[in-house]
């Protein structure tokens, strides 16, 4: 009878035990299994693999940490080691309440389906402590039950989701992307956040890769922390040191070798040297004392990527860049240095642009392909740009004019309808024909902008409206939706500013550069340039968060040429018309007819 009673408490003694103290990246390595449908590796968990993520999962279970900040490039492993590892941590090891906020409520689901589900099916520590299967368990999409908690999935654009219950474990992804604020009840991160302040244990993790400086909250979230930089030792000195992209060094010819040189004795060594002491490297934190610990590291440090990847985006988005479109390589220092990217604030002068002036002694120079249009409608009269257009958008400014008139009389729209059907003559005696026009429609006699547009489709003349949003898309898809039932696009107007800004900005002549004329009667004087540079890139807040708009400078009270430069650039944008030398245009029509006749059983 002892021994039964001995063998019964043992037994029960043994199930009330606490588990053994592990860290998050013990846990990992031990129990972790990862699944096929999110690793080119499924199987158990090696924290080895990828060093740098240690001490960050070993602080998120830290109880002495309260809140983990992570900026870093895109491939390093984030979803992973910081949102579904801590999941898998608190729902097996310290059963919690736990929530994850996605930017967006479909974005909340597909983490929950293609990530979270998947986990939970391969960790059998989790599918035994979660029936993610059973319609009766009472999971769902965006939540799962477990004993002793919840993981709820919420996105930042869902006020209810955000204020909907007690949460000890807050788990933040691509807080970068969240919105401004949760409908009308103010900023996500906030309101989540209050969500905490029953429990003395809570733990908040912000995790993004980096967007606008001055405008990015991961940047701000971090430079309230412990600032932790991604340090490793040089294979040669084994001086401890952050991977800077100068001190990569590779030839753009050749990128079977690319190599880094050390900061402290200036050796150099491939990628595999470097790459094989990874596993001695740590953080160096600047504020080692700050509770709140923060961590940064970018794509050279990751061993989910190669360098000569890095490089390649690199000469990709700086190809993009000579032609005056920055947008690439501000992905590339987002993603793969994980640092903001700068915007410009300051205008053009005029002036820099009048010096660039030059005589064509033609209609149209030679190196033209197509012709544009874009048309500014004010009360009293049209104003319109004709742009010549060449290889990888290198343009030339052709003619631009001022229609006077009263727009409620016919005389001034038949003047623009002859300035717009006029044959223009190339260098070589070419006959050119305008091939797009886009025509502003904002708020000047909309509606006969939109008849005179719809009448005048087979021409490819187009009604326009400038975009609320800044970060919108350039071209949008066209609506219908008008009196007229005239084809109608919205364009990201302060997306083509940016853009024009870039190539204007460019200086060498070819792909971007713009060409203005000095020829007489072209248009082209000191006013038009005052126009063109009349606006300036400025950094404004709304309801607390900042963006970026364009504004006219004090100096200037016009801006009609910078509209219809704008417009004419969306016109070529709209063609769809190919911008290449003439052979690859050749090899392109070659490849195109070759898909046809595979399509077609030979007919081309």
């Amino acid at each position: 009878m002892e021994k039964k009673t001995y063998r019964l408490f043992k037994k029960i003694f043994e199930t009330l035990k606490p588990p053994p103290d592990l860290t998050l990246s013990q846990w990992a390595d031990k129990y972790r299994r990862l699944s096929s449908e999110a690793s080119a590796e499924p199987g158990k968990w090696r924290t080895d693999k990828c060093p740098y993520q240690r001490e960050i999962m070993d602080a998120i279970t830290n109880i002495n940490i309260k809140k983990v900040v992570v900026m870093s490039a895109a491939q390093v492993g984030k979803t992973d080691a910081m949102i579904l590892n801590p999941i898998g941590y608190y729902v097996h090891y310290e059963p919690a309440p736990i929530m994850v906020i996605q930017p967006t409520i479909k974005l909340a689901e597909g983490f929950s389906k293609e990530r979270l589900s998947p986990m939970i099916r391969d960790t059998p520590v989790l599918t035994e402590r979660i029936n993610d299967g059973s319609r009766s368990s009472g999971n769902t999409i965006e939540q799962k039950v477990f004993p002793g908690g919840h993981i709820t999935m919420v996105g930042a654009n869902s006020p209810v989701g955000l204020r909907s219950r007690p949460i000890r474990i807050l788990l933040c992804d691509e807080i970068d992307a969240y919105p401004a604020s949760a409908g009308s009840e103010g900023d996500p991160l906030l309101l989540a956040s209050k969500r905490q302040t029953t429990f003395w244990n809570k733990k908040q993790i912000d995790i993004s890769t980096p967007t606008i400086k001055g405008m990015s909250r991961i940047e701000v979230e971090y430079e309230n922390s412990s600032k932790g930089e991604w340090n490793v030792p040089c294979p040669h000195c084994g001086e401890l040191q952050p991977l800077k992209w100068a001190n990569v060094k590779f030839d753009k010819e050749n990128l079977n070798k690319i190599e880094y040189i050390c900061e402290k004795c200036g050796a150099i060594a491939s990628e595999v040297e470097w790459k094989e002491k990874f596993t001695e490297g740590k953080f160096v934190h600047e504020n080692a004392e700050n509770p709140v610990k923060g961590f940064h590291l970018n794509t050279l440090g990751s061993t989910m990527t190669t360098w000569r990847e890095v490089v390649e985006k690199f000469l990709l988005a700086n190809e993009e860049r000579k032609k005056g479109n920055v947008e690439l390589m501000k992905v590339w220092i987002n993603t793969e240095m994980g640092e903001t990217w700068e915007e410009e604030g300051e205008k053009l002068e005029e002036d820099d642009l009048i010096k660039r002036c030059q005589m064509y002694n033609c209609e149209v120079p030679q190196g033209v392909m197509y012709l544009t249009a874009g048309v500014d409608t004010q009360d009293d009269r049209f104003e319109v740009e004709v742009v010549g257009w060449g290889v990888e958008h290198e343009s030339w400014g052709i003619k631009y004019s001022v229609l006077y008139g009263n727009l409620d009389q016919e005389e001034v729209w038949q003047d623009l309808d002859l300035f717009l059907d006029q044959t223009f003559t190339r260098q070589d005696g070419i006959k050119m024909k305008i091939r797009c026009t886009c025509m502003d429609s904002g708020g000047h006699y909309t509606n006969k902008v939109y008849k005179f547009c719809k009448q005048r489709f087979n021409r490819n003349i187009f009604a326009i409206k400038g975009g609320s949003e800044s970060t919108a898309a350039y071209i949008q898809k066209p609506t219908k939706n008008n009196r007229e039932k005239a084809y109608l696009f919205t364009l990201g107007v302060d997306t083509g500013k940016s853009l024009l800004m870039g190539r204007l900005k460019v200086e060498e002549e070819g792909p971007g550069y713009c060409h203005f004329p000095r020829d007489p009667g072209t248009g082209y004087d000191k006013k038009y340039f005052e126009g063109l540079t009349s606006e300036k890139k400025v950094l404004r807040y709304k309801k607390g968060r900042p963006y970026f708009t364009w504004e006219l400078a004090k100096a200037h009270k016009r801006n009609e040429a910078l509209d219809c430069r704008n417009y004419a650039s969306a016109a070529i944008e709209i063609t769809g018309l190919p911008l290449k030398k003439q052979d690859e245009q050749q090899q392109q029509q070659k490849k195109t007819v070759k898909r046809r006749r595979r399509r077609t059983g030979g007919i081309a």
